[in-house]
């Protein structure tokens, strides 16, 4: 009788701390979470958290945005965005990088059920943001498509989790590992050799010109490539560093590659402007040769991931065309872009970067 009293009180105990509409979900900080059987209405804190759940194809749930999305700017190259203006007419609880304001967010209407936030984020805390909100804030790790791919998968399978997505976080998660394998099966298949390469223009807390360079630079790292910075300066990758001007005369790369984020700074400055009309520049032999082109900015709010794989095999069909002589990269933008978001977006890019993506940019 005194062990079924037990059980019985152990199980309502149980029954109580987690009700039957719950269940638990771990987030990055390995902090257990108990949320509602169904999750419709939730907000993203953080760079880079919306777009993911962007790619979990349930824009439909947001119920509020930070201020990033209501920026207006006519150089907008967040392909998420683009494929769901109808964020920019949501509710604000808050401004970019993570800066919440707890009273708008528990004045939302839907109120959220779950706040997601990306790990590095400037404003509160996630714990201190759940203690003042009383709703579970879900920490993720945004990561990368190179040394910090699992942090990457791991936040699309903690979101999938979440959200009652998880059959859509795996088939993200082998879309990504399988395009990668893509692009270095291609380049590793070339019997070319690569020619020296520089990508410059890389925004870092806003736009850059020239000198503006990632040595790790994303797109590079499928296909074998080096930055041409890479090896001649002693600058970690992972973000952008500024080059003195002097470095890349001497380096003198067969192709320049020019991030057309830094066409936000206007037709007398940026990367473009430069070679026009600097003097400097215009002994490059990549100038001299119509070998400048333009890619897709590969970083706004944070890393534009789909924006990256497009890069890739624009670059790849670049340096390598005997192995990517299938390929059209316009479309294989839209290919990318209509995976994660369901909608094509390249057109639309084009068109907002005075049509030069996967172009020779006019320097002279």
């Amino acid at each position: 009788m005194k062990i079924r009293f037990l059980f019985a009180t152990a199980l309502a105990l149980a029954s109580f701390s987690l009700p039957a509409s719950a269940r638990v979900v771990n987030d990055a900080l390995g902090v257990a979470h108990d949320i509602p059987d169904t999750v419709d209405h939730v907000i993203c804190s953080g760079a880079g958290c919306l777009r993911l759940l962007s790619y979990l194809g349930v824009e439909d749930r947001v119920v509020g945005v930070d201020g990033m999305e209501k920026r207006k700017s006519p150089f907008d190259s967040r392909p998420y965005a683009l494929a769901n203006p109808g964020y920019k007419n949501l509710p604000l609880f808050g401004q970019h990088l993570g800066r919440d304001n707890p009273e708008l967010i528990m004045a939302l209407d839907p109120a959220p059920q779950v706040i997601f936030k990306a790990v590095g984020s400037s404003g509160l805390k996630p714990e201190t943001l759940e203690q003042k909100t009383q709703i579970p804030v879900i920490a993720i790790q945004y990561g990368d498509l190179d040394s910090r791919r699992d942090q990457f998968y791991q936040a699309l399978e903690i979101m999938g989790e979440a959200l009652d997505r998880k059959e859509r976080a795996a088939e993200l998660i082998a879309f990504f590992k399988e395009t990668r394998i893509d692009l270095e099966t291609r380049a590793s298949a070339s019997k070319q050799q690569a020619p020296s390469i520089f990508v410059g223009g890389i925004s870092y807390r806003g736009s850059r010109g020239l000198a503006s360079t990632d040595p790790a630079y994303a797109p590079f790292s499928a296909l074998g490539l080096q930055n041409f910075a890479a090896s001649k300066t002693e600058a970690s990758g992972g973000h952008a560093t500024t080059i003195a001007k002097e470095k890349l005369l001497e380096w003198d790369p067969d192709i320049i590659l020019l991030d057309l984020a830094t066409l936000q700074l206007g037709p007398d400055a940026g990367g473009q402007a430069e070679l026009k009309n600097d003097p400097a520049y215009q002994i490059l032999s990549a100038r001299e040769k119509g070998q400048v082109w333009g890619v897709l900015p590969y970083a706004l709010y944070t890393k534009n991931y789909g924006s990256i794989l497009a890069d890739a095999y624009f670059i790849g069909k670049l340096v390598y065309p005997d192995s990517f002589e299938d390929i059209d990269p316009a479309s294989k933008a839209d290919e990318i872009y209509s995976f994660l978001f369901g909608k094509p977006v390249f057109n639309e890019m084009n068109s907002i970067f005075n049509e030069l993506v996967f172009r020779r940019v006019p320097v002279q």
